[in-house]
């Protein structure tokens, strides 16, 4: 394994950015990523969020690019991404690493002016990054190329089907150069959707998967405080805020009114907080990043779509205000702190009918979980419910445990052996310890549909005579009416 980054074959300005960006060695995907590109080989891999993977793909490509001359015009590499907020991160990653270089970059994504990304298209950008619907709509204006395009790259491509951008996707493949090297990166390899972008994106790929998603990060620590409705909670997150030390936080709800609502009511508790979800706008977006990284606000309220493609420096707790829909949401989710090496905490405020959903999560996951909590806040909900264990026997509340009926039974057939053996020969005995037992035995339950003969047929009438002839089903016979003309009627 490559332990330092001298080792792979990167020009001298590309060596210094790495150091001046503090990388010391290369992470496990790196290692085995970087070497691959440099080959020039289409690649298909898993790697759990936090990874390295941005400077995995970028540091091979910004060297290849280097090495070739540009041509005329056209796109030269496309990073596509799911979200506004991995591309400003992918963009960053970009300055930093490429910073020594003559390359340059642009960003095209949904919510900002048309008329800048056009102008920045036209200047022949060598790297753009891209979301796939806004890029789709230059490409069927004649703004964007992609006819000379070298590299191809789908970040996070799970992600992007599930946002449904996979018929934009397929487009941008085929208009593109085939003669392109191509790279996916996916948390997952099982997606269902990834099978026909892969068989129109990929040529022969090398298969790489590291950190399973399902693998647990080894910086983050999982707690648990059982916690009651959302009042609970409230009280629950400010004592969270208030007395623990961290630098940054972040807290995800499941939804945006949610969001919104937490986020009022950190500022009305005059907590430094601001909330982040998918309805902002670009701009506003920017303003609410700008104000955490500056470290004017400690407190970021978000969305799920927040918990991919942020990149944030000294997050050091996570709390789950509502639990998330999946494991992996839980792990994008806390995948935002335990970052750089450094030590991180996620914490999850369980309410009675989150509990199966988390249960579920951590098994999924293998995740440690700790229970925890709080001085003088201690929830109504002290857990799930006592559950019948094998052996036939159900834990009450008092630790006791209750006898079934087949338990009851040998006991009182012991009781009953003892008066057969004081009592031997004396049948009227027997006869009373049958009985006894008899008794004892689980009445039948009583059905209202037996009682009401629901489901039955009709029974039929009583009221014949002995030498009537029985009628089953339908009409009687019609009876023969008497002849006037019959002697013998006469």
């Amino acid at each position: 394994m490559t332990h330092t980054f001298d080792a792979f074959d990167l020009d001298e300005p590309l060596q210094r950015a790495i150091a001046n960006a503090g990388w010391r060695q290369p992470t496990p995907v790196q290692q085995r990523v970087i070497p691959a590109v440099l080959e020039g080989r289409d690649l298909l891999a898993s790697a759990a969020t936090g990874s390295g993977k941005t400077g995995a793909f970028l540091l091979p490509i910004l060297q290849r690019l280097s090495e070739e001359p540009a041509p005329d015009g056209g796109i030269r590499a496309l990073v596509l991404v799911p979200t506004r907020e991995l591309a400003s991160q992918t963009q960053s990653e970009f300055l930093s690493l490429g910073s020594r270089t003559r390359l340059t970059a642009a960003v095209i994504v949904g919510g900002e002016d048309r008329g800048r990304q056009v102008s920045a298209l036209r200047k022949n950008p060598d790297l753009v990054i891209a979301t796939p619907g806004r890029l789709l709509e230059h490409l069927e204006t004649g703004e964007a190329d992609l006819t000379q395009l070298r590299f191809l790259v789908l970040d996070e491509a799970d992600r992007m089907l599930d946002l449904g951008f996979a018929a934009d996707v397929i487009t941008l493949i085929g208009a593109s150069n085939r003669a392109r090297q191509s790279l996916l990166f996916s948390a997952t390899l099982k997606h269902g959707g990834l099978r026909p972008i892969t068989d129109h994106l990929l040529n022969n790929p090398l298969v790489i998967e590291i950190d399973a998603i399902r693998a647990a990060h080894p910086d983050i620590s999982h707690q648990i405080i059982l916690s009651d409705e959302l009042p609970h909670k409230q009280a629950l997150l400010l004592w969270l805020l208030q007395h623990e030390t961290y630098e940054k936080a972040l807290v995800f709800t499941n939804t945006r009114a949610r969001a919104e609502a937490i986020g009022a009511f950190l500022v009305g508790e005059q907590v430094r907080a601001a909330a982040l979800h998918g309805e902002l706008d670009q701009r506003e977006r920017k303003r609410v990043m700008g104000l955490l990284e500056r470290g004017q606000v400690s407190v970021l309220v978000a969305s799920d779509v927040a918990a991919r493609g942020l990149d944030l420096t000294g997050v050091e707790r996570v709390i789950n205000l509502d639990i998330p829909r999946s494991g992996e949401d839980y792990l994008h989710r806390t995948g935002r702190t335990g970052r750089a090496g450094r030590a991180g905490i996620a914490i999850s405020l369980v309410s009675a009918p989150e509990w199966n959903k988390m249960a579920s999560i951590s098994r999924w996951l293998g995740l440690e979980v700790a229970l925890r909590q709080l001085p003088g806040l201690e929830a109504h909900f002290k857990g799930p419910n006592p559950r019948r264990k094998a052996g036939g026997k159900l834990a009450s509340k008092a630790g006791k445990a209750v006898k079934t009926g087949k338990q009851a039974d040998k006991t009182s057939s012991g009781k009953t052996g003892n008066s057969r053996t004081s009592t031997t020969g004396n049948s009227r005995t027997r006869t009373t310890a049958k009985s006894a037992t008899k008794t004892e035995a689980p009445k039948p339950k009583q059905r209202l549909r037996d009682r009401k003969n629901i489901g039955k047929r009709r029974k039929p009438s009583s009221t014949e005579g002995a030498g009537t002839e029985r009628i089953d089903a339908g009409f009687a016979p019609p009876k023969r009416r008497p002849n006037s003309d019959d002697p013998m009627k006469r």
